[in-house]
């Protein structure tokens, strides 16, 4: 069951798996994805490690608060908001929950969230793992098909999201595993049913364009880090990842042959892993 707490003057929308008493682990979903883009086994492998694990909408996507009034952003103009204030959402999702702080995962853009959570809240962040992010898109440019299939217009209807979404994930997916259309397109279908909103979906892209470089804050972290990246990734390439690890101080990196910009399920043991291994780790 989806619920809603306040955190940073807006609602987020969140649900958990696992026991209250286990670690706290927050995973930030990446850009126009919402929390259903973790899926439930997934999360359930992550409890079953002995973690209780908190996914959300971030603001502009799902049935979190959309910022409707900002209107879509204007090319030259002021972004509405910036990542940081993304990482002030998911701190004041964890002051709702009465949580002082938690493991904190994020992929893609989540992972931006992550580290800028990092950044602007040490105290909260027991420990991070970036996974397919970058800590400034100058780092990692995308490839032209990758930029191509983000940036396709807009769909009219539920049918033409559900096949932009599959068009998009052949792109950027990973090659090296089987495509698995069926999840996809219910997955686009039921984020469809839940909330369309391209304008927001542009301005959390236009919150990663105007947030700048992370990687001089990165360095200052004293935080147990963890960095995943797959070896095939088009929207945010290989590089992104490795300069998150070189700039966060003692972060690991594990990357992954044949893996591109999602998580493909015959790794999902190797990654719950190597999640928890991190996080066991940090708390001793």
């Amino acid at each position: 069951m989806v619920l809603r707490a306040p955190a940073n003057g807006i609602e987020i929308a969140y649900d958990t798996f696992g026991s209250p008493g286990d670690r706290p682990l927050l995973l930030v979903m990446g850009l126009a994805s919402q929390l259903i883009h973790w899926d439930e086994e997934f999360c359930g492998m992550l409890a079953e490690r002995g973690h209780h694990v908190v996914r959300f909408d971030n603001r502009d996507v799902g049935e979190s608060t959309h910022l409707h009034e900002a209107g879509a952003p204007q090319p030259g103009g002021a972004a509405p908001y910036l990542i940081g204030d993304m990482a002030d959402d998911a701190a004041g999702l964890l002051d709702a929950l009465g949580l002082d702080s938690a493991h904190v995962v994020g992929v893609s853009m989540g992972g931006m969230i992550a580290q800028s959570m990092a950044i602007r809240h040490p105290g909260r962040v027991r420990s991070l793992t970036s996974i397919m992010s970058t800590p400034s898109p100058q780092a990692a440019p995308p490839t032209e098909a990758a930029m191509a299939a983000l940036m396709s217009p807009p769909s009219p209807d539920r049918e033409a999201a559900v096949r932009r979404a599959l068009e998009t994930w052949k792109v950027i997916g990973s090659p090296g595993y089987p495509f698995d259309a069926e999840r996809i397109a219910r997955v686009a279908g039921l984020s469809y049913d839940r909330a369309y909103d391209p304008a927001g979906v542009a301005r959390q892209f236009a919150a990663i364009v105007a947030s700048g470089d992370r990687a001089p804050q990165l360095g200052e972290l004293s935080v147990p880090a963890l960095v995943l990246h797959g070896e095939e990734d088009q929207l945010v390439p290989l590089p992104g990842g490795t300069a998150t690890a070189d700039a966060v101080p003692g972060a690991k990196l594990v990357t992954f042959p044949g893996m591109g910009h999602d998580l493909p399920r015959a790794l999902w043991p190797e990654i719950v892993g190597a999640i928890a291994d991190l996080t066991a780790a940090a708390e001793r």
